[in-house]
């Protein structure tokens, strides 16, 4: 089962790897053979259920998805969302991004109708059913079972739609019948975004779905994705999930605006770079963690270090950030060449932490950037 396990998800890299975006025309090379050879190491295993092809049994969009007109939205006195134009049509595939705090959730939450417009309108269709996953999804009880909870309150547990949608997501054997309190951490993290799929929604709202996802999840995760056949809306720090999920970007822009924007998140970090810092507020981090290649290199509005303090700090951050960047990659490769089950979680542990460290690091360099200019 293991063994099934690193090659399927070998697999996938490469594939991944292969398809990607010109941008990344320039792909390592020893990442390609890395995934290369643990796919020759041994002979093939049995696929894990994720290779099945299953699609979620839902209702059929109509014409009108959801569309939102000249909507805003305030907490109190602090304006959030201004003037919002978004129209979402059946098998748009949606990223949202933004700098920190300028309001990504809140626009998820708006499309979705969870919160009210102060003014303007937004309208569902007729057909929507709506699917919402949060960074902290549902209060699990500890001692439901798995099967129960995927089915609700309202459906017999064991349907043979549930089953297949388990199998996808990797509960079988006998997992299904397994007391919640007995999952893992990442088997919780994936039980919570089932739960959410199990209600076949047509419209699917993510905010930050890879939170404190190991590789494995995030895989499935992605491969799940590409065949969700019904309007995605995904809001995530992650860049590779937001550049293998989606199709289009929107941003939110300081003044609570919302902008379309051309190129994915390669365009839109160019675009912020670009930006003098009255137009993007101190702190606020363009680029996001990525688990497949560098991002700080290309986040940076190249200022000049000044002399002084300011400029030192400048260039320790740029250091930090270099310094983490190499030690991410460094991480990659050994990630791709190990084939041990326990020592790829390990790692993959240690991965989302350096990610998160690099995050914190651009984050810091563009504060200070952004005070120095």
């Amino acid at each position: 089962s293991q063994e099934a396990t690193r090659r399927n998800l070998a697999r996938r890299e490469l594939a991944w790897l292969r398809r990607g975006a010109k941008a990344r025309s320039t792909k390592p090379q020893a990442r390609l053979q890395a995934a290369r050879t643990l796919l020759s190491t041994e002979a093939e295993g049995a696929d894990r259920p994720d290779d099945l092809e299953i699609t979620i049994d839902m209702p059929r969009l109509g014409d009108t998805v959801i569309e939102a007109r000249n909507a805003s939205f305030a907490f109190g006195p602090t304006a959030v969302l201004s003037n919002v134009e978004v129209v979402l049509g059946p098998g748009d595939r949606i990223g949202i991004v933004g700098a920190n705090g300028t309001g990504k959730s809140t626009l998820l939450n708006l499309l979705a109708e969870r919160i009210t417009p102060a003014s303007g309108t937004v309208v569902r269709g007729t057909t929507v059913e709506i699917g919402y996953y949060d960074q902290q999804g549902a209060e699990l009880d500890l001692d439901a079972r798995v099967q129960d909870l995927v089915a609700g309150p309202h459906k017999t547990p064991g349907s043979l739609a549930d089953v297949a949608l388990m199998k996808r997501f990797w509960f079988t054997g006998s997992l299904p019948f397994s007391r919640v309190g007995d999952l893992s951490g990442g088997e919780r993290r994936r039980l919570q975004l089932l739960m959410v799929l199990a209600q076949r929604p047509n419209v699917l709202f993510l905010d930050e779905p890879t939170n404190d996802l190991d590789l494995e999840t995030l895989r499935i995760i992605e491969d799940f994705l590409e065949d969700f056949a019904g309007t995605l809306v995904v809001v995530s720090h992650d860049r590779a999930f937001i550049e293998r999920t989606t199709d289009h970007l929107l941003a939110i822009e300081p003044d609570g605006t919302v902008s379309k924007v051309a190129g994915g998140v390669a365009g839109w970090i160019a675009r912020e770079s670009q930006a003098s810092p009255r137009q993007a507020p101190p702190g606020a981090s363009p680029n996001a963690p990525t688990r497949s290649q560098p991002t700080h290199a290309a986040a940076k509005p190249s200022p000049q270090p000044s002399a002084g303090p300011k400029g030192r700090r400048l260039r320790e951050a740029e250091k930090e950030m270099e310094r983490l960047a190499k030690q991410r990659d460094r991480l990659t490769e050994v990630v791709l060449a190990t084939t041990d089950h326990v020592e790829l979680k390990r790692l993959g542990d240690e991965l989302s932490g350096i990610q998160l460290a690099l995050a914190d690091a651009e984050d810091a360099w563009l504060e200070l950037a952004a005070g120095d200019a």
